[in-house]
């Protein structure tokens, strides 16, 4: 499963002033019962670091409870984030008592760099904490804690509160986010659930001690102001990190998972295009005490919440307070998006970072977005351009003109064409009252949907609805190719995303569909992402073997009225072929020995490369399948290409399966670096000259070789990638023989783009080329990929 940019998806967790890429390793937690006296508030361990401003680490302290919290006795400890059988905790003793409402700091290790020291401390130690991940515990005693994982550390009674951060082993049910050098991770709220990543944040240091001095003294009283002053006119506030007190309506709720917190609107705007009068007010997993239409003023910390390294931030207050004065207030009026509101050029192009240019929403898209953060805006009528995802999601375009695919999406065509319509709809709404409407690309989202913009690294800037339109179904089919003719031979390829024999009888009977029905049962199939017989499950096992998953898919098309298909693969060697950890995905091919041959040459391994050698002047494989160069860097963790010799009518034809790198580590389109680095491009430009080199032999030894390059090679036909392969008209990449607004087999954050290829030499005849769009359009799908087949005549 491969995509624009490459990320892999979560649900939304604990989405506060940072976040951590990635997902948690699922291991018991320590989860004791939720504390309700003293507690660590903040941890950060950079301090004295490269690039940090505060010269010390520190372990700040609060209470929940009402009476004062005696510490006397106790400690607060620490282990590595990963600790080995070795590692040892240590421990800083404390004194004295926390008051309800104020601090406790801790001061640790002093590092040689920074320039800010600590305030006057109220305890002192030297523990030199990790600045990423590692993991804190209050406890009662000063003797240092034996256990080294969390199910021993939750069985351990002297524990009061623990905090892991980052990849931290030891921790309360899920880790909190990853700190830095320059952040540490804070509470977001004084309620403690147990869940590091619902109750922590990450985000600026802000030691204070029991006298509420800071860094720069005494804690200052909030500065009122503007939610315009609050967002300012760049992408970045200039009063981040500064307590604040401001005005507004509330205009939508979030009301569910770790993220909750309000939208409030100013309805008093300035008449500055720039500046957003809407402002999110982050509450962690705490649902909000205020209704829609509620007038408050709310005081906190601005802070910019960046998802990921690379994403643009969401401007937002922690550590939130509020009053209200009135109720059942009227919103301010929702800008209403159409047609032609939103500029047709997307962003700044400045050779870097975005964030420090002045917006200008009257030229770029994204700017445009961006001045409107925390507003509440509308749309109507508008046509989806994506599936409705497993997310809950669903991305539309205002722009119906724009780059319009045959089928109802939109076009994505080149580097420079990012469609500037496409919005991402989520819904506020519980889904006990209303479950997410089910779309297919082009369908209409009837009605009005409105809601505040929010900034989210999977897909941009979108549109968080409190009203949802209608789904009206406009009657998207799967397509069917036709049947090729007695002395055509249909080649095909199909990514089955992530197959293995241990998955539900569903999937291979709707993949077998496809290949029946859709595909008119081709003569051969590459096949994409096969994985091996206990998939993702049997990591570290051993097993590499496929022969189960691949009979079961057999049997499935049988099942489904197709041929009985045989198969060729070869076995990667463990964990060395990317993909899901344990699944060993390799490509491979189906055929039907009734209407074509396979020629076996024995001594093709995981390793071996094959080599065209001649015979009577025409090529042949040294071993059938073979696998080219797979001992080549340009494999690393990557799928290497299968080819194999077939024979049809007595005519050799040579296919080769192929399923290049991902994506993955590509920057967002919607990011702060314009243009993004598409870092993963390196690797797979090298692919494609390993595996031009090896099609050049093939006509080197003859130049009327029939040769098919097929597969899901994770890049664009306007890609340097592409263009390797097809310099000088060696192979011909049938998607561009289509007219433009066909050039698709997969759909990514609403742009229709290509990720899978048939290229053909110039021998082959009669040629006939169809991408078959059953999947990638379609809420229900068997794959996100949809496959694609050529028919053709081999040259004698």
């Amino acid at each position: 499963m491969t995509s624009l940019i490459g990320n892999t998806r979560r649900v939304l967790a604990a989405t506060t002033v940072a976040a951590v890429g990635g997902l948690a390793l699922v291991v018991a937690p320590a989860t004791a019962a939720p504390s309700t006296g003293p507690v660590i508030a903040e941890v950060y361990g950079g301090g004295g670091n490269s690039g940090a401003t505060l010269t010390q680490d520190f372990i700040e302290l609060a209470t929940i409870g009402t009476a004062p919290a005696d510490l006397a006795g106790m400690s607060v400890q620490y282990l590595p984030g990963s600790p080995s059988a070795s590692s040892r905790w240590q421990a800083t003793p404390l004194s004295g008592a926390i008051v309800p409402g104020s601090r406790y700091l801790v001061a640790e290790a002093k590092g040689s760099g920074g320039t800010v020291a600590l305030p006057e401390p109220d305890a002192s130690g030297s523990i030199a904490m990790a600045a990423a991940s590692g993991t804190v515990a209050l406890v009662t005693g000063a003797t240092p804690l034996t256990c080294l994982t969390a199910a021993d550390c939750a069985a351990d009674s002297r524990i009061v509160d623990l905090v892991g951060y980052g990849s931290a082993v030891v921790r309360e049910t899920s880790p909190a986010p990853a700190a830095s050098n320059t952040t540490s991770v804070a509470r977001t709220t004084l309620v403690d659930t147990d869940d590091n990543s619902a109750d922590f944040a990450a985000g600026e240091p802000t030691p204070l001690n029991s006298a509420g001095e800071g860094p720069g003294g005494p804690a200052t009283e909030p500065l009122d102001t503007r939610i315009h002053d609050v967002q300012g006119t760049t992408r970045l506030s200039p009063l981040t990190g500064k307590a604040v007190r401001v005005p507004g309506i509330v205009t939508a709720i979030r009301a569910f998972g770790s993220a909750r917190g309000f939208w409030l609107q100013d309805p008093e705007p300035d008449n500055d295009p720039r500046t957003s009068e809407g402002l999110f007010v982050f509450t962690g997993s705490v649902t909000p005490s205020v209704a829609v239409g509620d007038a408050v003023t709310v005081a906190g910390t601005v802070a910019e919440y960046r998802p990921s390294s690379g994403y643009q931030t969401t401007t937002q207050l922690t550590g939130a307070t509020w009053t209200t004065s009135s109720r059942g207030n009227e919103l301010p009026e929702a800008v209403v998006i159409t047609e032609d509101t939103v500029p047709g050029e997307f962003v700044a192009q400045p050779g870097g970072s975005i964030e420090a240019l002045p917006l200008q929403p009257e030229k770029y898209s994204l700017d445009f977005w961006e001045a409107h953060e925390g507003e509440l805006v509308s749309v109507a009528d508008v046509r989806t351009v994506s599936r409705s995802t497993d997310y809950n999601e669903v991305f539309v375009t205002t722009k119906p003109n724009e780059r319009p695919s045959v089928r109802g999406g939109a076009m994505y065509l080149g580097y420079d064409q990012t469609n500037t319509g496409i919005v991402k709809i989520e819904s506020l709404i519980p889904f006990s009252q209303r479950p997410f409407p089910q779309a297919n690309v082009g369908d209409v989202l009837t009605g009005i949907t409105s809601g505040p913009v929010e900034y989210d690294q999977f897909g941009g800037y979108t549109v968080m609805a409190s009203v949802l339109g209608e789904v009206k179904d406009n009657g998207l089919k799967r397509e069917v190719t036709r049947k090729q003719w007695g002395g055509e031979l249909a080649v095909a390829t199909y990514n089955v995303e992530n197959l293995s024999a241990l998955d539900e009888q569903a999937k291979f009977d709707e993949l077998a569909g496809g290949i029946v029905d859709h595909l008119a049962s081709p003569d051969v199939v590459t096949l994409e992402e096969i994985q091996d017989n206990n998939g993702p499950s049997g990591v570290n096992d051993g097993v590499v073997a496929a022969d189960e998953t691949l009979n079961r898919f057999v049997a499935a098309i049988v099942a489904a009225g197709g041929p009985r298909y045989e198969w060729r693969q070869i076995d990667p060697q463990d964990l060395t072929d990317g993909g899901q950890p344990g699944g060993n995905i390799r490509v491979g091919f189906l055929f039907n020995p009734a209407r074509v041959s396979f020629v076996d040459r024995p001594g093709g391994d995981a390793t071996t490369a094959v080599e065209v050698v001649g015979k009577r002047g025409k090529p042949q494989l040294s071993v059938s399948p073979g696998r080219v160069d797979p001992t080549n860097p340009a494999w690393e963790d990557s799928r290497k290409p299968l080819v194999g010799e077939f024979v049809f009518k007595g005519r050799t034809v040579f296919v080769v399966a192929n399923h290049f790198a991902s994506k993955g580590g590509d920057q967002a389109v919607h990011g702060i670096n314009q243009p993004p680095t598409r870092s993963s491009e390196v690797q797979r430009l090298e692919q494609a000259k390993v595996l031009r080199t090896f099609v050049d032999k093939l006509l080197a030894a003859d130049p009327g070789a029939n040769i098919v390059v097929a597969g899901d090679l994770n890049d664009f036909q306007f890609s340097p990638t592409l263009r390797t392969l097809t310099e000088g008209g060696a192979l011909t990449a049938l998607i561009d023989t289509l007219p433009e607004n066909q050039r698709y087999s997969y759909v990514y954050d609403g742009s229709s783009q290509v990720l899978d290829h048939l290229l053909v030499s110039r021998s082959l005849r009669k040629v006939d080329y169809d991408v078959v769009h059953i999947n990638a359009e379609f809420a229900q799908q068997a794959s996100d990929h949809d496959p694609q087949v050529v028919r053709f005549q081999p040259a004698n």
